[in-house]
């Protein structure tokens, strides 16, 4: 017995895989059909793994061929599989915001060095020059920021952009503000998991009216871990800005926080190092300085990591002082201080112009989580 190959092919116009409408010849899921004599060689592809309805489509091709073409016919079905492949669960697509043009993290290896700090009395000193400034608080397990800009007390509320409600950030000394501690009470813990931070972070990000911004901080938790990778796989970031104080312990952890951004599958620029709680002068020996944590460890490290050097802010009590009570220290008139963070902030701006005109635009990351570890991809 000769089979033909077009008698074959008419037969199987009567199969369908799964819950398809088309039948295996019109969806082009036969691949290849060989006759030789009476025996007939199959290459079918099928777009699910799920074991019964490969077995089942083997199954009817080869009853179908047994009935409408000849009944002793030796069938093969070779089936590959040929699925869509599905976005893991742990990996989100990042996505610019409209009307953001520049997203600058705030991180420190080391928690203690004042990076927060830093980074209010940074957003406060671009609004001042004239910037349009947001500020994300994404230090999910220890948000400072309601407090420092006194709006503990504040929600957001819900807005209509377009279609879609959205959270309207708390504005306050010309900073739009969004933080986790805006919805959580000020002696709550927040205990989560990283997907849970995840989502929460998301949320702020992209469901949020944020509107038109030059600016947008976004403060770090300290380390390099869960959260860090979460905001760089949601968000195209344009720079990074490590803060650490001048001692051994901050400056070897700022080193990974450089290393971090600087890893080739992430591949954050870095703006520069600002060195926090440089010296102490006491009010009543205004011309002396006293080095309590070391002397221009941070200066150093920048030039070791050929890393821009963006300034550096004294150890003062009324940085603290304007910190707790909600007014950030760069809004004091004509003061050491105040120009100490004008200071860094001019720095920032201009490698952000540098950055924006010497390098092609970050991409957000992706992340696929392994056994034991986490890889990242572009």
């Amino acid at each position: 017995m000769n089979l033909k190959k077009k008698d074959i092919k008419k037969a199987l116009e009567s199969v369908s895989v799964g819950k398809e409408k088309e039948n295996i010849v019109e969806s082009g899921a036969i691949k290849n059909i060989n006759a030789f004599g009476d025996e007939v060689d199959i290459d079918l592809e099928v777009s699910t793994p799920a074991l019964h309805i490969k077995k089942k489509a083997e199954v009817d091709v080869m009853k179908t061929i047994h009935e409408k073409v000849y009944e002793k016919a030796k069938v093969n079905v070779n089936i590959k599989v040929n699925a869509p492949k599905k976005e893991k669960a742990s990996e989100i697509k990042g996505k610019s915001i409209p009307g953001i043009q520049n997203i600058v993290a705030v991180a420190s290896g080391k928690g203690g060095v004042g990076k927060s700090t830093v980074t209010a009395n940074l957003a406060v000193s671009l609004s001042q020059m004239g910037f349009k400034v947001g500020l994300l608080d994404a230090d999910i397990y220890g948000p400072s920021s309601t407090m420092m800009f006194d709006v503990e007390n504040e929600r957001p509320l819900s807005v209509k952009d377009g279609d879609k409600s959205k959270m309207k950030p708390i504005e306050s000394h010309g900073v739009k503000l969004l933080s986790i501690g805006f919805f959580v009470k000020s002696n709550q813990a927040v205990i989560w998991r990283g997907p849970m931070a995840a989502k929460a972070l998301n949320q702020m990000i992209f469901d949020a009216a944020w509107g038109e911004l030059d600016f947008l901080l976004v403060d770090l938790p300290p380390g390099t871990g869960d959260i860090h990778l979460s905001i760089m796989q949601a968000l195209p970031i344009t720079g990074s800005v490590i803060v650490s104080t001048p001692q051994n312990v901050a400056l070897s952890d700022a080193k990974k926080g450089v290393a971090m951004f600087r890893q080739e599958s992430i591949n954050v620029p870095v703006l520069g190092i600002v060195e926090n709680m440089s010296y102490f002068t006491p009010e009543e020996l205004p011309d002396k300085k006293y080095y309590i944590f070391g002397e221009n460890g941070a200066r150093h490290l920048a030039k070791d990591l050929d890393t821009p050097f963006l300034g550096e802010i004294p150890l003062v009590q009324s940085i603290r002082e304007a910190s707790d009570i909600g007014r950030p220290a760069a809004l004091q008139e004509e003061t050491d201080v105040a120009e100490a963070y004008r200071e860094i902030t001019r720095n920032v701006v201009q490698q952000t112009v540098n950055r924006n005109k010497n390098l092609p635009p970050t991409d957000a990351i992706k992340i696929t989580t392994m056994a034991g570890c986490s890889a990242v991809k572009k």
